[in-house]
Formats: C-alpha cells, sequence, structure tokens
C-alpha cells in the first residue's frame, strides 16, 4: 500500500494520536512491537504560530520512527496553512488533520470534532493545508456530530475531492465521545464506495487478535488504527499480526518482557522530558503495564509516587523477583 510516495505493509496497524500518551517514549515502543505507522500527539496551529513551547516540542520525532507523521488541529485557515508550512520543514512523512477530537476546549473553538458541524468549513481548512505542503495530508475523523447527522461517506467524498491521501474513521459520533460502542457499518460504507479511491483506515474498539481479524474479513478496510488498547500493552500490534497470518496466539508477556519493556519507555521519557518530568509522566503508565497482576498494589503505590529512578528501578527489580516464580 502506498500513501504519496511512502510504502507501507499491505494491511497496515497504526498508532492513534492520542493526547498525553502519543509522545516520542511511547512511540519508540509500540514501534519496535509492531506499529506501522504513527501520528504525534494532536498540536494546536495557533500554538504552532505562536511559537509554543509545549506545541514545539511535539514536533519531535526521531528517524526510527518512519514512517510517521505529524497531527495538527485548528479551526482557522491562514494558521492552519501556516502551520503546515512549519510542520513540513521538521521533514515528516505525513500531515495529519485533527477533525476528531471530541473534548469540549477543543470543539469549542471550532477545532477537531468541532468542525463536523461546518462541513464547508472543514473542506476549506483541508484545501489550505492540501496547498500548503508538499506532503501526503491525511485525515481523522468522526461519524458525525450526533446520531442525526451521521454524514460521513458525503464527508469522505468532499475530503478525498480535496486533495487528501488517506482518511481514519473512528466510529463513533463527537457527542459519544469514547462512550458506547464503536459503530463499523458507515466506515464500510466508505470503504465499498465505489468512488473512493484512498485508502480507509477503521478505528474504535481494536482491543484483541480475534476483533482486529474479524473487523478486517467484515468492514473490508485497508487497515486499522488502535488507540487506547495500545497502553500498557504495546504487544497489541505483533500479536495481531501474529493472529492474522496464524491463526495462533502468541504468548501474552512475561514479567521479565514487562519490567523490560517499562524500563524502555522510562528511560526514553526522561532521555526526552528530562528526569522530573519524565518520571512523573511515566505514573500515568505503571498501572497498565502490570494490569492484572494479583497483589500489585503496594508496588503500584511506590511506582506512582517515587520520584527517583534509582528508586523505581530497584521497585522494578523487586517485581521480577516477586513475580517471576509465579506468573
Amino acid at each position: 500500500m502506498r500513501i504519496g510516495l511512502v510504502e507501507l505493509p499491505e494491511f497496515p496497524l497504526l498508532l492513534a494520536p492520542m493526547e498525553d500518551v502519543s509522545d516520542p517514549p511511547f512511540r519508540r515502543v509500540c514501534k519496535e512491537l509492531g506499529a506501522d505507522l504513527m501520528y504525534t500527539e494532536f498540536i494546536s496551529s495557533e500554538g504552532l504560530i505562536r511559537d509554543a513551547i509545549k506545541s514545539k516540542k511535539k514536533l519531535d520525532i526521531y528517524e526510527y520512527e518512519r514512517p510517521i507523521g505529524i497531527q495538527i488541529f485548528g479551526g482557522d485557515e491562514d494558521a492552519m496553512a501556516l502551520s503546515a508550512k512549519i510542520v513540513e520543514a521538521t521533514g515528516p512523512d505525513f500531515l495529519d488533520i485533527n477533525f476528531g477530537c471530541p473534548v469540549k476546549k477543543v470543539v469549542c473553538k471550532g477545532a477537531g470534532a468541532g468542525v463536523l458541524k461546518d462541513i464547508d468549513l472543514m473542506i476549506r481548512l483541508t484545501k489550505a493545508v492540501v496547498n500548503s505542503t508538499h506532503l501526503p495530508v491525511t485525515v481523522k475523523t468522526r461519524l458525525g456530530w450526533d446520531d442525526d447527522h451521521i454524514n460521513i461517506l458525503e464527508v469522505a467524498l468532499k475530503l478525498q475531492d480535496a486533495g487528501i491521501k488517506a482518511l481514519t474513521i473512528h466510529g463513533r459520533t463527537r457527542m459519544q465521545m469514547y462512550k458506547g460502542e464503536a459503530r463499523w457499518e458507515p466506515i464500510a460504507a466508505v470503504k465499498s464506495h465505489p468512488d473512493m479511491e484512498i485508502p480507509v483506515f477503521g478505528n474504535g474498539d481494536i482491543d484483541s487478535p480475534e476483533k482486529a481479524l474479524a473487523y478486517k474479513t467484515r468492514y473490508k478496510v485497508d487497515g486499522l488504527m488502535i488507540g487506547r488498547a495500545a497502553i500498557g500493552y504495546p504487544w497489541i500490534f505483533n500479536e495481531i499480526k501474529h493472529f492474522e497470518k496464524t491463526g495462533t496466539h502468541l504468548d501474552p508477556p512475561s514479567i521479565n518482557e514487562r519490567i523490560r519493556v517499562c524500563k524502555l519507555h522510562l528511560e526514553k521519557s526522561i532521555e526526552w522530558k528530562g528526569e522530573k518530568l519524565g518520571l512523573l509522566e511515566m505514573r500515568n503508565h505503571y498501572g497498565p503495564y502490570f494490569k492484572g497482576i494479583p497483589d500489585f498494589k503496594a508496588f503500584r503505590t511506590q511506582l506512582v509516587t517515587s520520584l527517583n529512578y534509582f528508586h523505581i528501578l530497584d521497585v522494578l527489580q523487586e517485581i521480577e523477583y516477586e513475580y517471576c516464580a509465579k506468573l
């Protein structure tokens, strides 16, 4: 499969752009464990123009991550066009536009999923970006604003005409937020439409190899984007690939493997953010990495309260000693 000039596997697995999650340390472990294409956390076009430190920091990408896209959001055509030029200068493989974020602070600015209420604006924003960069432009969006306005087929065709090279659809409306079950039938309708020529990726509720293969077969999408299921469990990418190829399951990650990947994530977090912030932001990941391990509360408490790197390493070593013989 190709998006622009970038070649991908026949059925790629994508890591979703997740705010406060999909940073370079997290992307590092997901890439090692099978993610084919990744995107940065979303970046405010207004922030890029203002030269905001947080926004600029999110532009950091590394060669080992390729192919990788940088995702931007905004509701102003000029700002989106200028931010596209800033993004292009950093050398990603793609530029992705976020028309799907449902959180209030983004929607209230007429950005993210807020644009779903004004399709004409969505197309103008898309054209402004496409016309401002030589990068392949992709889009991530939702089914529509609410159940009464599921207009994704109309939107997809207009986005394709505007010049995007691939489309990812999250199978929920904005009003659903992340609640309820994702609906894939409208995604399948987009993919099967005779006028759709660009790759269509599906997103929403992919949390097991069985479901991944079933959805690939049933809905005929060109690839899958995985988000929340990868938090604390980046092994899901390789597990899906193995199951698709062989029909059998990989063994679940051992305690040693969980600790190895957790340590790698920690080291990259400190390397990228500095020790204090790196340790603080890793606190959100320890629980997911060791989810399902019995009697883990005391260890978790130590992990999420310590701000000493060497103490964290000692705790991880204790966990390894404690559980290797049991699990």
